[in-house]
């Protein structure tokens, strides 16, 4: 398989597989091992924090820019069909997540929602199938607030709508309260 070439050009949208939506804030050189190295510079504002690839390793690292609003539709649409058979133990099931999440490809990212979604009011999540969830929907979430130039929070709102995932019950504070006195009677 050939990684594909992209053209970055400074102030785009790119995405970095591991660390999701990023900026493309400048071109720069460094001085590394005593041999000059062409770096893109990348910033992450969601959780403060910068990256620098060499121009050498862009296609390795999977650096790529963002997909078309036709291309992130697909994804969400595909996470709508029915979820994958979950044949093997939950550890493994977890690292084949982790590795979709990470992977940058929509399509993937796509599967992970589908698998863990909760399909009905009355589905639980474990906490660990919550939060890789939660990371897939954001990681979903922020390729398609860029492209929609809308808030990351709308965004998540407006694929859990497009996937029609029922609300989660709010438990008010006196719910817990009323809990824990039943349960020190």
């Amino acid at each position: 398989m050939t990684a594909k070439k992209f053209e970055f050009k400074n102030g785009q949208y790119v995405v970095y597989p591991t660390q999701g939506v990023g900026r493309l804030v400048r071109t720069e050189e460094s001085l590394i091992a005593g041999e000059k190295v062409k770096m893109l510079v990348i910033v992450f504002e969601r959780n403060n924090m910068t990256i620098r690839v060499p121009m050498d390793r862009v296609a390795l690292s999977g650096l790529r820019p963002l997909v078309s609003s036709k291309k992130i539709m697909e994804a969400i649409k595909s996470a709508k069909e029915k979820a994958g058979a979950k044949r093997m133990i939950w550890a493994r099931r977890a690292a084949v997540y982790e590795e979709n999440i990470n992977s940058g490809d929509p399509m993937k990212v796509a599967e992970v929602i589908r698998d863990l979604q909760r399909r009905t009011s009355a589905d639980t999540m474990t906490f660990s199938g919550r939060q890789l969830y939660l990371r897939a929907l954001e990681r979903m979430a922020q390729e398609y607030a860029v492209i929609n130039g809308i808030e990351l929070d709308k965004a998540s709102e407006k694929i859990e709508s497009i996937l029609d995932i029922p609300k989660e019950p709010i438990v008010s504070e006196d719910a817990d309260a009323a809990i824990y006195e039943d349960k020190a009677e």
